[in-house]
């Protein structure tokens, strides 16, 4: 699938921030085997005094801006093509739990894609052992298996709430609640797997939707998404699921970035000298593509 990807934050400050550094991280990565960026920019409203780009530790494209001279909005603006190919699932070759950690025992890197960085609690997912006995009955089979029942289930028995919780809600708080949004689902799968010693990180990026029928795409209507990444073994490696729609990721997902948590990938973090709160907007596009054939 290739897509033309928009995306508008805009921020509105109580009163002028005098200052402000922030880091950015919207812009889409190219995955090997996966998804190619073709194009991507990244404009600022009011243009910062100073500006680098970097990749950080997980090689998540980082965009720091800081700001010296005084504005009461900020906005932020990223257009990219994307083309994306997921591999359809093929024979399930991982192992079950035990074999899994023998496997993990064999694993000396620790390079950013290894799996101990996944298997710990985080600032978002910590280990939780409700959270754990929950996950506990998903187990059966393989490690793949058992992060697809867990990703189906919590689909099943969670109420999708956008007033329910915040970006500082953690697993176990949205876990009491029973409801949230894909920023606390992927959190409670991520802490579940983890608890039963499956690595699992959390994935950052874009989600197409598609409009009921008869009903026309809605501009900024499309919303970033979260979902969860699982190590399955040496042979089957990292594979993606979605909790809040119950599937495995697909080619209508676009990712942006990955971690141990929102923490890792948050759209944007920093501080500012103002005074007052602030209010904040998205609008997001993830327009398929269809090229004509000459």
């Amino acid at each position: 699938m290739l897509y033309d990807i928009r995306l508008h934050l805009h921020y509105d400050y109580a009163a002028a921030a005098g200052g402000g550094r922030h880091q950015i991280r919207v812009l889409p990565s190219t995955i090997s085997g996966v998804q190619r960026v073709i194009a991507a920019s990244l404009s600022f409203a009011p243009a910062p005094n100073e500006r680098s780009d970097f990749s950080d530790f997980f090689g998540n494209n980082v965009t720091s801006i800081a700001f010296r001279d005084a504005h009461d909005a900020l906005d932020i603006r990223m257009s990219a093509r994307v083309s994306v190919s997921r591999p359809e699932p093929g024979l399930d070759v991982s192992p079950d739990i035990g074999r899994l950690r023998q496997e993990l025992a064999a694993v000396r890197s620790l390079a950013p894609d290894t799996p101990h960085h996944f298997l710990t609690g985080s600032t978002h997912a910590g280990l939780d052992d409700v959270i754990t006995l929950y996950a506990h009955d998903s187990v059966g089979g393989s490690a793949a298996d058992t992060a697809l029942d867990l990703c189906n289930r919590i689909h099943r028995d969670f109420t999708y709430d956008g007033e329910a919780t915040t970006v500082r809600t953690r697993a176990s708080d949205a876990f009491k609640l029973r409801r949230g949004v894909c920023q606390d689902f992927s959190h409670i799968m991520i802490a579940g797997l983890r608890g039963l010693g499956i690595p699992a990180g959390y994935v950052s990026g874009f989600l197409r939707t598609i409009p009921p029928k008869g009903k026309p795409r809605l501009e900024g209507a499309d919303a970033m998404h979260a979902w969860v990444k699982v190590w399955c073994g040496r042979d089957a490696g990292w594979q993606e699921f979605d909790p809040t729609n119950g599937m495995r990721a697909s080619n209508d997902h676009i990712t942006v970035g990955h971690g141990r948590d929102y923490s890792d990938v948050a759209p944007i973090v920093g501080v500012l000298k103002t005074t007052g709160g602030q209010v904040g907007e998205q609008a997001v596009d993830v327009i398929p593509v269809v090229l004509e054939k000459a």
